[in-house]
């Protein structure tokens, strides 16, 4: 990779990061996560309780990206028709007329509370996830480039709440946590909520093309075969751990080095080490691997298992 396309890279994510601070306070490290994503493609599940700042983060990406943006807000009312469209009979042409959905000329689509619709409606976004595209009555309608989803949901209040199933976490690049900020980013918080939109400040700094150029260099970073058997080993060793009853797939092992791509561009490099790896696995692969009765009913967590194989698999010692 070139040294100008490289750095050229590098600064426009260090800018889109900071005017991306300008509304999620002191939460760099998830900034960045998220841009991982959107570098490599990826769709994101933001799973956190209420009130820190999940849509507020989709809302500052999509402005600062200069990506279609739309919401649905995920209600039990809502139907998968509402999300990828449907037909109706148009008498004057003696035929019948695609009406698109929600999902239609999106780039970047925000799914609030996804799990509080119902389980044909969260079934509605599989094909397009995956596919990038749309099945209406048997007519395939393509999806925008770039197509990316951010779903949220939180598990307070989750009585009557249908958890997505497991093929669809499958279909999320990473899950990430924002967490409560500090108690310094907090007071910023609300000192600048007084009197101003929070979003008024945010600026436009990547096109489209741009950002389709940015993913095209992302592909282009090096992994080299040693680092691709350390992830190979790793996933691996989550299908043998005893606490696990289904470990992460071949698709989760390429969405790891995906990730670990972009981890390295954010870094400013061309090349993938063990520390982007080890960085990405965690947020990658916590909900794409189920546990084992036993390990639940002993509290033991996706992350422990996780943080265990990490420790356990031997990494490679040169690329």
């Amino acid at each position: 990779m070139q040294e100008d396309t490289l750095k050229a890279v590098y600064q426009a994510l260090q800018v889109t990061e900071a005017e991306i601070g300008k509304v999620i306070i002191g939460k760099n490290e998830v900034i960045r996560k998220v841009l991982m994503s959107i570098l490599a493609g990826g769709h994101i599940l933001l799973d956190d309780v209420p009130g820190v700042g999940k849509t507020s983060l989709a809302v500052a990406l999509g402005k600062t990206l200069g990506l279609e943006y739309n919401r649905i807000q995920c209600t039990p009312d809502v139907l998968p028709s509402d999300i990828v469209g449907f037909s109706v009979f148009n008498k004057e042409k003696d035929s019948f007329t695609y009406k698109p959905g929600v999902i239609n000329r999106t780039n970047l689509l925000l799914a609030d509370e996804i799990n509080r619709t119902s389980s044909r409606t969260q079934a509605a976004l599989l094909e397009a996830m995956e596919e990038h595209q749309v099945t209406v009555d048997g007519i395939t309608h393509p999806l925008a480039d770039p197509f990316i989803v951010i779903a949220t949901e939180n598990q307070v209040g989750a009585a009557g709440t249908q958890m997505l199933p497991h093929a669809q976490m499958d279909r999320f690049l990473v899950r990430l946590k924002i967490g409560y900020p500090d108690r310094e980013s907090e007071i910023k918080i609300i000192q600048g909520r007084q009197t101003t939109d929070p979003y008024s400040g945010v600026r436009k700094v990547v096109d489209l093309s741009l950002l389709k150029a940015m993913q095209k260099v992302t592909l282009m970073v090096t992994i080299k075969e040693p680092l691709v058997g350390y992830i190979t080993d790793l996933v691996e060793a989550t299908r043998k751990d005893k606490s696990v009853e289904l470990g992460v797939s071949p698709r989760g092992a390429i969405a790891v080095s995906h990730m670990a791509k972009a981890s390295a561009l954010m870094h400013g490099r061309d090349f993938v080490n063990e520390e982007d790896i080890r960085d990405v696995f965690a947020d990658v692969c916590a909900h794409r691997i189920l546990l084992t009765q036993k390990a639940r009913a002993e509290g033991v967590s996706p992350q422990d298992v996780l943080a265990h194989v990490i420790s356990s698999v031997k990494a490679p010692f040169s690329v």
